[in-house]
């Protein structure tokens, strides 16, 4: 691991972009960790396995490019979706605004996401509510620029459906009403309220929302986190000064049969000040 850290120190120290995505962990085989109790201990074993397997495979042309922006994955697991298979299969993402202060943030991950599986579209994206600073409760205002990046690309056909991740019925009212491109579904975490709220059921069925549930964390990935896990798997790599903009969580089911037949985390991170 000596060599491996060294040259990934070198990359990481002159570097400004890294984009992080497992590929396909259903194929990852010795390298899963069997039974993840949490959404975020998943997450962190998978970045922490990404970078381990990504800087155990760097060729000295890439440590004599220096290149700007890394790409780090799990080449094995890998999996673009075969386009005879496409109609079959409904892939659907989750993102998570983490340190992005840009509605850019939506659309490099859905372009990326769009890359990594070699697909024109994703059948539907759910937006994980905006990070909001500490005692500041969640508005349209936080919403709206995030919303209108994925009303566009609603309207230049690569998603399909939009929606939305822990609204109250007030917040996906004041959002429906507003928006161009309404919300199609709204999850809501039961482990906070073990049953539908009966007004947010209400509107939800007046207006054609799908109620989903989810058992994600407030906080998926928290800048400190995603440190850590950086500093744990390249040691000396200056992790502090890496800053996580946005992970997508993506899955593609076989829509006849209901099988999961490909899933992974997709990541982007800057230096500060880059």
């Amino acid at each position: 691991m000596g060599t491996d850290s060294r040259a990934a120190r070198a990359l990481l120290a002159r570097a400004r972009t890294l984009h992080l995505q497992t590929g396909n962990l259903l194929n990852w085989g010795r390298l899963r960790k069997k039974c993840p109790s949490t959404h975020s201990e998943e997450l962190r074993d998978c970045i922490q396995k990404t970078l381990n397997e990504w800087s155990s495979q760097i060729s000295s042309d890439l440590v004599r490019e220096f290149p700007d922006v890394l790409e780090c994955t799990v080449a094995h697991a890998v999996e673009k979706i075969n386009p005879d298979e496409r109609e079959e299969m409904k892939v659907s993402a989750k993102l998570f605004i983490v340190g992005a202060n840009s509605s850019s943030a939506t659309r490099n991950a859905v372009d990326m996401a769009c890359s990594v599986l070699g697909i024109a579209q994703l059948d539907s994206v759910i937006i994980a509510s905006p990070p909001t600073e500490d005692g500041v409760n969640l508005s349209l205002e936080h919403l709206q620029p995030y919303w209108e990046e994925l009303e566009n690309l609603v309207q230049n056909k690569k998603i399909v459906a939009i929606g939305t991740s822990d609204l109250d019925k007030t917040q996906l009212e004041q959002l429906y009403q507003w928006a161009q491109v309404k919300p199609n579904s709204n999850q809501v975490n039961l482990a906070s309220c073990c049953v539908m709220p009966p007004d947010l059921t209400a509107f939800a069925k007046q207006f054609d929302i799908q109620l989903l549930t989810h058992n994600d964390p407030k906080e998926l990935l928290s800048e400190a986190s995603f440190q850590e896990a950086l500093q744990e798997s390249i040691p000396g790599s200056q992790a502090h000064e890496w800053v996580p903009l946005w992970l997508l969580r993506y899955s593609v089911i076989v829509k006849s049969r209901g099988i999961i037949k490909s899933k992974g985390y997709i990541l982007q991170a800057k230096r500060r000040g880059s």
